[in-house]
């Protein structure tokens, strides 16, 4: 019998080149090699749903319009998978999506030892999302994320996830840092820059964040990666599993021709 995949999201978030330079860039994190979960690879902060998550979704009192979300209302509040996405990227990346009244949380200088200490806390399961919240009089910023893909890992694998996508764009006075923890890598990098690295063999990926980048790469701003998603239809994809000599390999129905081993 099939092992029933885990609710999970995963946040591309974006900044916009350096000037004279066109195009978006990426923040990515590499995962440390003793990981049980896809060791030694580069992937975009992400993880798990938790009750905790479900519960700050359900007890939210920001009415927030989410624009661009699946019309199946699969990341709808409630389901916990926006602030799964929300914990995760601060626990990953540093990088914590809210509002301090109507503007994005920026986080000075004086400010950057308490929120490395509310993250540590996360990290170590001493403290919840919600909690560090409402010390800051701070809102989850929901609607900073915007829906754009879906995937679901296939039956084979022990481990099975069906994880979201997301984008949002960098607070502007925030830090992306990778976590040390789960993590020993963190940088930012132009999809195409990634895709090229991949292809030389240097930088390792998995097969869904091979055609993020790629969806990625077409962007030449941020503004406009998450404008378009706005009508983005967002399909689920789920690879179908291939045993042959060399293998396995995986692939997606509409390109069978392109294995990818695992």
């Amino acid at each position: 019998m099939a092992i029933q995949p885990r609710l999970a999201a995963t946040v591309m978030l974006l900044r916009d080149g350096a000037p004279g330079r066109e195009g978006i860039e990426v923040y990515m994190v590499r995962r440390v090699v003793q990981s049980e979960f896809m060791p030694d690879i580069y992937v975009f902060p992400g993880g798990s749903a938790a009750a905790d998550d479900r519960a700050l979704e359900q007890q939210a009192p920001l009415t927030v319009e989410l624009e661009g979300a699946d019309p199946e209302g699969r990341t709808a509040l409630g389901s916990g998978v926006r602030a799964a996405a929300i914990r995760e990227l601060f626990e990953e990346g540093n990088v914590l999506l809210a509002y301090r009244g109507t503007d994005v949380l920026a986080i000075p200088q004086e400010d950057v030892e308490r929120f490395a200490s509310y993250r540590q806390q996360l990290n170590e399961r001493a403290v919840s999302l919600r909690t560090i919240l409402e010390q800051e009089g701070l809102q989850p910023a929901f609607d900073q994320l915007a829906y754009f893909a879906h995937w679901i890992t296939p039956e084979q694998l022990p481990r099975r996830f069906d994880t979201h996508f997301f984008l949002a764009a960098a607070p502007a006075q925030q830090e992306a840092l990778y976590d040390r923890l789960e993590t020993s890598e963190g940088l930012w990098i132009e999809p195409v820059v990634a895709l090229e690295r991949f292809e030389a063999g240097t930088f390792p990926i998995a097969f869904p964040t091979f055609h993020q980048l790629r969806d990625l790469s077409a962007f030449r701003t941020v503004r406009e990666a998450v404008e378009a998603t706005r009508t983005r239809y967002v399909p689920t994809h789920q690879p179908c599993w291939l045993e042959q000599e060399g293998g396995p390999f995986v692939y997606l129905p509409e390109t069978p021709d392109f294995l990818w081993k695992l």
